[in-house]
């Protein structure tokens, strides 16, 4: 299965470089997609593309790890795996085999905001895999039989994925940090110590929940036009009654009065790292406006030759062999700014820290400058030119936006919304969530050999 901790240096920015279409001030028209809503609540979004006759179907449900009862983390990934252990008609894996045979791939994925399955076959097939996930959308059959021996699976994914793996570990530790009370710090698979209690009604309860209708998007990019997917939306999704589903509450992030700064030292690492988060604002919650200014910052400190930050600390400084930043826009709360480096082999860390600090001090004394603006804001436009090239990336970029508040309008109006940004948008982003006392800095280290 895919998981979608999203790797913090994939933020929405760079998904949508690299899947939306226009260059320049174009008309708020990306993908041109059409949409429709069934009776019982689905909503549907069809994105057509004729280059052959394939489609990507994609079910998102809104509901992910930052919805889970407390106790019980890791609840949204582990249903995620049950989804596929069968319903009252259909045996476990069977669902898996259909796709095989007729020559398809499949996956899912679970962040903290969303959970979507997702299969990619001859569009012949579509009403076919529409029909299989209607069925597990309302009739998932779970027994201690398959549930308990996939919960050693999400166990042993933990272990493979995190506590093998300093960086992960790391990471983890600064999200905990980082959100004080929110649960966006619980990591999206879940605590060892609570994932091991998960159980079978745990699994039913969260699904009885959150699955529904009413509470997911179907959105299928390819060849097909909303016409022929309305009436086997109606055959499959559309037989599936609704029910009523609570409201996404989330404890609210308390003021943050003092940075934090974590360090762990593994006799894994070779090459130590260096990184910063901010809280920032998301797309959905962004009371001033910033999220295109702060999307544009980050193209500007970049994490490639064009940015600041590789220009000033590897090509010309040459303490660094990596450096840069990135924003995550793409949540239903709170969303992140970061800077990463690392310094030239056997050199050490604090001619990093120190390198980026003074960078940031610049970018707040100084400011950015015009010409940055508008090489930032050409380059997220020019690298959108391919979008309707690709099935997936329409697909995951509608599901992600409409699962975390944001409207089909939002998404094809990006290119114009990232045009009109200006220098003192930029700058008064940059000063506003550049601040102390909302980071965590965490370094990563070899284990000094006594």
């Amino acid at each position: 299965m895919i998981r979608s901790t999203l790797a913090r240096r994939l933020c929405l920015s760079a998904l949508f470089a690299f899947t939306l279409v226009g260059a320049g001030p174009a008309p708020a028209a990306v993908f041109n997609p059409e949409t429709f809503t069934l009776d019982n609540g689905l909503q549907v979004v069809v994105v057509p593309n004729h280059r052959a006759p394939v489609v990507t179907h994609m079910v998102w449900y809104r509901v992910g790890a930052a919805d889970e009862p407390l106790g019980n983390s890791g609840i949204a990934h582990f249903l995620e795996h049950l989804m596929f252990k069968g319903t009252e008609t259909m045996p476990p894996g069977a669902f898996s085999s259909e796709v095989a045979r007729l020559g398809g791939n499949e996956n899912a994925f679970t962040a903290q905001d969303y959970t979507a399955y997702f299969q990619t076959v001859a569009a012949e097939h579509l009403e076919t895999m529409m029909r299989f996930e209607a069925d597990r959308m309302a009739n998932l059959a779970l027994t201690d039989e398959h549930v308990l021996p996939e919960r050693q699976v999400i166990l042993e994914e933990r272990r493979q994925r995190v506590e093998n793996d300093p960086g992960a570990q790391l990471s983890e530790m600064m999200r905990a940090s980082l959100f004080l009370h929110h649960p966006y710090g619980t990591p999206i698979i879940g605590w060892e110590h609570e994932m091991r209690g998960l159980t079978t009604a745990d699994a039913l309860a969260f699904y009885e929940k959150w699955y529904t209708p009413n509470n997911a998007i179907v959105v299928i990019s390819g060849d097909v036009t909303a016409e022929e997917v309305r009436p086997m939306a109606e055959r499959t999704y559309g037989q599936v009654p609704r029910r009523a589903v609570p409201e996404r509450k989330r404890v609210e992030e308390p003021a943050q009065t003092a940075p934090r700064r974590v360090v762990l030292e593994s006799a894994q690492v070779q090459q130590p790292s260096w990184s910063r988060l901010y809280l920032a604002p998301s797309y959905n919650r962004d009371p001033e406006n910033a999220a295109y200014a702060l999307e544009v910052l980050a193209e500007i400190l970049g994490d490639g030759p064009p940015g600041r930050l590789y220009r000033g600390l590897v090509v010309e400084d040459k303490v660094a062999t990596s450096a840069g930043a990135y924003y995550s826009a793409d949540a239903f709360d709170l969303g992140t700014f970061g800077f990463y480096g690392s310094p030239l082999p056997g050199a050490e860390i604090e001619p990093v820290e120190a390198a980026i600090d003074a960078a940031i001090d610049r970018l707040l004394k100084e400011g950015v400058t015009e010409a940055e603006v508008e090489a930032a804001k050409g380059r997220l436009q020019a690298g959108a030119v391919k979008a309707r090239d690709s099935l997936f990336g329409p697909a995951r970029t509608f599901g992600a936006a409409l699962t975390t508040g944001s409207t089909i309008e939002d998404v094809e109006s990006w290119p114009e919304r990232i045009g009109a940004v200006t220098v003192e948008q930029v700058n008064e982003a940059a000063r506003a969530v550049l601040t102390p006392e909302t980071s965590v800095t965490g370094l990563l280290l070899p284990k000094p050999t006594s």
